[in-house]
């Protein structure tokens, strides 16, 4: 929904599946099973769009490292790195890993608050999937998955959302209280056990066992749509009530990232968030917000080695500053 483009940020499902008569990857007996679920995979994508295989073992450890902050593939992916792969579309909008917590992690990702646009494009390649391979079901039960969690569709359905005036006002203790009891998680920016960074907050479903897809679809994007209405009048009231402060919070943070000589990644995230504060209350100007939101994984430490081939963390800190600040000069411009 455009009303909402600069609150939820992109939708996200994912679908679990499993080889029936295979164990879960902790103990699959030999690298032979591991690689016939990964080129049976191969075999199968490759009736589809153009993807491009990476088996882990054969990156770098920070390119994986990359691919991680950049949420195209999990930290389970990287510590299976012996027997995992991932698969990545061209547009690095559908990604399968394989011999992660499950078998296959299927996933599609699209911008902006649209569950269903990315359920329908998965929807495609799961089907291939579930025809080609002996995927493990149970009539009571659905998709057998490593989880009980996941039991069920072996659907999850989230939404990024940028949160910032609900942060500050506290209401969104308010929303973590509600969605344990709506069967609905939030986590932070990078998934299940990670934190909340720069006001940015996962919200999916707990579980999927008693629901079909459009059921779940259904439950988190109302719940999603309720959160936006509810951070729209939030920021509204900021305006009304403390405009000179948080124009001065904003000002400052652009100050501070076009001038920075140093610059930590948890320090980064938290000024960009706070230009990006800065636009929804109307004190600046994004000239390209998909450029804008792709800083804060090209400043994060594994990107950023990709692109600059520092030494240390002192090098580290000087090249974040100079590269975060030459793009924030250019993309962003006080109203």
């Amino acid at each position: 929904m455009e009303i909402f483009d600069n609150i939820a940020i992109s939708s996200r499902i994912r679908l679990a599946r499993n080889v029936d008569g295979l164990k879960f990857f902790l103990k699959l007996q030999s690298d032979i099973e591991a690689s016939y679920i990964t080129n049976s995979v191969i075999k199968i994508l490759e009736k589809f769009d153009v993807f491009n295989f990476f088996r882990l073992k054969d990156l770098p450890l920070n390119e994986c490292n990359a691919l991680f902050e950049k949420h195209l593939i999990s930290k389970e992916l990287i510590e299976n790195k012996d027997i995992s792969s991932v698969a990545i579309s061209e547009d690095e909008k559908i990604i399968v890993m394989i011999n992660e917590e499950d078998h296959l992690r299927e996933q599609c990702l699209e911008d902006g608050f649209n569950l269903y646009k990315p359920y329908r494009r998965l929807s495609k390649i799961d089907d291939e999937i579930t025809r080609s391979l002996p995927i493990a079901f149970d009539k009571k039960l659905g998709f057998i998955t490593a989880s009980p969690s996941n039991l069920g569709t072996g659907m999850r359905a989230s939404v990024m959302l940028f949160l910032p005036a609900m942060t500050i006002s506290g209401e969104i203790d308010y929303v973590f209280t509600e969605c344990a009891t709506n069967g609905l998680t939030v986590r932070g920016i990078y998934g299940e056990g990670s934190r909340a960074q720069g006001y940015f907050y996962q919200i999916s479903n707990q579980s999927s066992l008693g629901l079909d897809e459009d059921e779940i679809i259904d439950i988190v994007s109302d719940y999603i749509y309720k959160i936006c209405e509810q951070e729209k009048a939030l920021r509204d009231r900021l305006i009304k009530n403390e405009h000179d402060k948080y124009k001065d919070l904003v000002l400052r943070a652009y100050g501070i990232l076009t001038n920075c000589f140093s610059l930590e990644e948890d320090e980064m995230i938290e000024l960009l968030s706070k230009i990006k504060l800065g636009q929804a209350l109307g004190f600046l100007t994004i000239s390209s917000n998909s450029r804008f939101q792709k800083l804060f994984y090209e400043g994060a430490s594994a990107n950023l080695k990709e692109i600059f081939n520092f030494s240390d963390e002192k090098e580290e800190k000087l090249v974040r500053a100079e590269y975060i600040s030459n793009e924030v000069r250019g993309l962003v411009k006080r109203r």
